[in-house]
């Protein structure tokens, strides 16, 4: 397994053991599209992302990499109050599961969720749902040659 699946593999896990405590627990997916019904206690799916930065360390050659995955989180309601307590609430889970390891288990040597981007969608079987992008930086040294 590449650093980079370890680091996807251990962020997908720190997020569904810290919501898996919620009551109820959303669902917590990795490389899933996002279903046309969503769970009615929401819904967080762990993206892959893309590799921002490569930095070659020599002497012996290393690569410093920042790879930028993507959580998707869902959050369903009745009223738009409703709708933005709960994605805070997940929201500040997975930030205080990311905060609570930041090298995710030894999987990487610095784990940082950024700001998140918001936006309000319609679902099958709701009356609308708030969702929230939330990059979050990941830092690793590997030597494996990066394939961007």
């Amino acid at each position: 397994m590449s650093k980079r699946e370890a680091a996807l593999v251990a962020l997908h896990a720190t997020i569904a053991a810290a919501l898996a405590a919620l009551d109820p627990p959303p669902e917590v997916l990795r490389a899933e599209t996002i279903p046309q019904r969503l769970p009615d206690a929401g819904l967080v799916v762990v993206h892959d992302g893309e590799t921002g930065e490569e930095t070659a360390i020599l002497s012996p050659l290393r690569w410093q990499v920042r790879h930028v995955a993507e959580i998707a989180v869902a959050a369903p309601g009745a009223t738009p109050t409703e709708r933005a307590s709960a994605l805070d609430g997940l929201l500040i889970a997975i930030a205080d599961a990311v905060a609570a390891d930041r090298t995710l288990g030894g999987a990487v040597e610095w784990a940082q969720p950024d700001s998140p981007s918001f936006d309000t969608l319609d679902f099958d079987g709701a009356a609308s749902v708030r969702m929230a992008a939330v990059p979050v930086s990941l830092w690793f040294t590997t030597d494996e040659t990066p394939l961007s």
